[in-house]
């Protein structure tokens, strides 16, 4: 437990939130159904459509409990769809860090990721490609912005559990996201494994190529609600 903190603070730390912040996050268990009765219920302070409105805002007022409800309520929208296509498979690691992207492929990022996260707000590959470009093109405080929020929807999976176990598996809404986090703590995916019904196990390498173990995933929900809009593919 204590390696896996140590790793999130380092992975925070350098994307703007203190050792302290970190320390201090609660892992709790989501209560789904009662994410799902909040916010739909038009007299909470986690309704939302407003929780969207205010994130959509690009100020930096919402505090973690509000990242928690707007990213883990998102699965009881109707237009949520974890499996939902985009024109182009983001490898994360394709951009080369040792070099700076060119004026002209910085202009190329920001297009195509702006769109992406217009059709989906919680596109983590495409936030992490803008936030790079932004950087390079010296719009920093519009990439600040959208490190702020990164670093909020990051937050708000951590939160949800530890991912060592099963019973402390991390919960998130799209397949993606499993990948982007660990990416963002330095490690590559070496392989999955599923178990059933709604676990998926991660093994990760290091910098170096070496084994570090792995981490748990519950993807309960989304396997549920793909199931649910694809009967066919039961």
């Amino acid at each position: 437990m204590r390696k896996l903190l140590l790793i999130l603070i380092s992975l925070f730390i350098t994307t703007g939130i203190s050792a302290q912040g970190i320390n201090k996050l609660k892992r709790e268990k989501p209560d789904l159904e009662e994410i799902k009765r909040t916010t739909l219920d038009k007299s909470s302070p986690y309704y939302y459509p407003r929780l969207m409105q205010e994130y959509l805002r690009n100020d930096t007022l919402m505090k973690i409990d509000k990242y928690r409800y707007l990213y883990l309520g998102y699965m009881f929208q109707e237009d949520y769809n974890p499996y939902r296509s985009s024109q182009r498979s983001i490898q994360y690691n394709v951009v080369d860090k040792s070099r700076k992207l060119t004026r002209q492929e910085c202009d190329s990022v920001i297009v195509y990721a702006e769109k992406a996260l217009a059709d989906n707000p919680f596109n983590l590959g495409e936030m992490v490609m803008l936030i790079n470009a932004l950087r390079e093109k010296g719009k920093t405080n519009l990439a600040n912005i959208w490190q702020y929020k990164l670093n909020y929807l990051l937050m708000a999976i951590v939160s949800t559990g530890t991912g060592e176990d099963e019973e402390n598996a991390w919960y998130v809404i799209e397949p993606q996201h499993e990948y982007v986090l660990l990416n963002m703590m330095d490690f590559t995916v070496a392989d999955h494994i599923f178990y059933d019904p709604c676990y998926e196990y991660i093994t990760v390498l290091d910098p170096k190529g070496n084994k570090r173990g792995g981490y748990y995933f519950n993807i309960g929900r989304l396997l549920e609600e793909y199931y649910r809009k694809h009967p066919e593919e039961l």
